[in-house]
């Protein structure tokens, strides 16, 4: 399987395929509470090195054409995080929803701002999208902040519409538009 590889604003760092060989490292990184506190139920905590498997499985699954699933990289290949698109589908097919984490010793250096950027840059310019759009828990500011840092602006707030760990949180919608050459 061919390799894709999106270099990001700042040297060293690059979205990339999944390898078989990420799998010890994304379990390792994934599995911190903090990294799936903000996350959806889907991603397991712990995150055992078989779920990172069954993920790389997955990602690489995809076409080698346009792959949605990448791992964020640091200068060595080496694995820091994880970030996708999901291409939605009928009335919504020319929209995406952003997901992305970054292991806990990579916060706070502006990697995950970055990576938001590249991929929203590969999702308008070579797939085609119009419109990428993120939901985040409310309390999950410095989400919020990566994502505004990155030019989406907040679009609504869904009250009471998430249930994790027993607790109703508000969601905040964010979005981002490809810009459009017309004006309209």
């Amino acid at each position: 399987m061919r390799e894709t590889v999106l270099p990001l604003d700042l040297d060293g760092y690059a979205l990339r395929t999944y390898r078989d060989e990420d799998a010890e490292t994304l379990a390792r990184l994934a599995s911190n509470r903090e990294v799936s506190r903000w996350l959806r139920d889907r991603f397991p905590h712990p995150y055992t090195l078989e779920d990172a498997r069954e993920w790389i499985e997955h990602a690489r699954a995809e076409p080698e054409s346009a792959p949605v699933t990448f791992a964020i990289c640091g200068a060595t290949g080496n694995l820091l995080g994880g970030i996708g698109l999901d291409p939605q589908v009928d009335v919504y097919r020319h929209s995406a929803e952003i997901g992305y984490w970054l292991g806990r010793p990579h916060w706070g250096r502006g990697v995950a701002t970055m990576a938001v950027g590249a991929i929203c840059r590969y999702g308008f310019e070579r797939l085609g999208l119009a419109r990428i759009h993120a939901r985040v828990f409310a309390p999950n500011l410095a989400s919020a902040r990566v994502l505004e840092k990155a030019g989406f602006e907040l679009e609504g707030r869904c009250r009471d519409a998430v249930c994790k760990n027993g607790q109703l949180l508000d969601e905040l919608v964010y979005g981002l538009v490809a810009r459009r050459e017309s004006g309209g």
